[in-house]
């Protein structure tokens, strides 16, 4: 099946995509907050326009993940807004899209990607350890629904 998933770069109509995917598990979990709506609403603005880049998972030609980097200085990009559709979540997808977005990391001549995320997302939590992302302090305030930060050196 794996053969079957294609990794793609973000096209402008790609956002009704990138929006719907990454709400669908936000408000299944937790809540909308005011940075995720301008973030997926307004991806150009919010990460284009900044230095990051967004990617997006193919299964047969049909969109079913994304992931997103945001330039946070000179050598630090934030993974961030990675979802896979629920009717795709075993088949690896997020694994493809967390070595592909650490590739364009390196592309980017990035040292460090850096993410933020809740330990109530156990499988998300589980996958970026095996990306090789570890557990550091996370600042107080950073995000509402956020009570872990993980970084790697890329």
């Amino acid at each position: 099946m794996e053969s079957r998933v294609k990794i793609i770069d973000y096209q402008p109509e790609h956002q009704p995509h990138f929006e719907a995917l990454n709400k669908s598990w936000i408000v299944k979990y937790f809540h909308l907050e005011p940075i995720d709506k301008a973030v997926l609403e307004h991806p150009k603005e919010h990460i284009y326009d900044h230095g990051g880049l967004i990617i997006m998972a193919q299964y047969d030609g049909k969109i079913v993940g994304t992931v997103a980097l945001k330039r946070i200085d000179e050598h630090s990009l934030e993974m961030t807004k990675m979802a896979v559709d629920e009717n795709y979540q075993g088949f690896k997808i997020g694994l493809k899209l967390g070595e592909a977005i650490l590739q364009k990391a390196r592309d980017l001549k990035a040292r460090k990607v850096i993410l933020y995320s809740n330990r109530k997302l156990v499988p998300a939590i589980s996958l970026y350890r095996k990306l090789g992302f570890i557990e550091v302090p996370v600042e107080p305030g950073k995000y509402e629904r956020c009570d872990i930060k993980m970084e790697i050196e890329v």
